[in-house]
């Protein structure tokens, strides 16, 4: 998997490592913003860089993105975008000429860090038949398995613990009632 979080200026993004499983998606990509216009030019040229050829369009759906431009430059040339309402919502297709069509997952740029490493982790599984709505209902899941499980946490410390059980004899397991003063055995 390649996975590139560095600078501000390039693009985060977690590429499917090149074997003979293909999947449903080709990686995944975690944009700053939804500025489409500026987010994509680097997005572009880290593909291109990874040997994925010159990208010429991309289609998305407008759904997460505020303004879809025609057309955005990127480094030597203009990328055509184009948007469907039939698309899902959290993938972008990019068309290349040498490598053809590339599959993301688009991660919301206000995701949580580790909810957005796990989601490129996923996205990056070879031969995965996991769709990008999938994997964001998935996440979404499992954030909300966390909290729950944080809000728990919190509120056992905050009552101070739970009230201790009742004593247990270690090898019956009944109870221990303590006996009479008088009684004998």
């Amino acid at each position: 998997m390649t996975t590139t979080l560095a600078p501000s200026h390039s693009a985060r993004l977690s590429l499917t490592p090149k074997t003979t499983l293909a999947g449903l998606l080709d990686g995944a990509w975690w944009p700053r913003s939804r500025d489409l216009a500026a987010e994509l030019p680097p997005l572009v040229d880290a593909l291109e860089e990874h040997h994925f050829g010159r990208i010429t369009r991309v289609t998305v759906n407008p759904t997460r993105w505020p303004v879809v431009p025609h057309k955005v430059p990127a480094t030597g040339h203009t990328v055509h975008v184009g948007w469907f309402t039939e698309q899902d919502p959290d993938k972008m297709i990019l068309l290349s000429y040498a490598v053809g069509r590339v599959d993301l997952l688009v991660i919301p740029p206000e995701t949580e860090p580790a909810a957005a490493t796990r989601l490129m982790a996923a996205a990056a599984v070879p031969g995965s038949v996991l769709t990008a709505g999938v994997l964001m209902s998935d996440e979404a899941a499992t954030g909300r398995r966390m909290r729950d499980a944080r809000s728990s946490e919190d509120a056992w410390e905050t009552d101070g613990g739970a009230a201790l059980p009742p004593l247990r004899h270690p090898v019956v397991g009944a109870r221990m009632i303590p006996l009479p003063k008088n009684t004998r055995w």
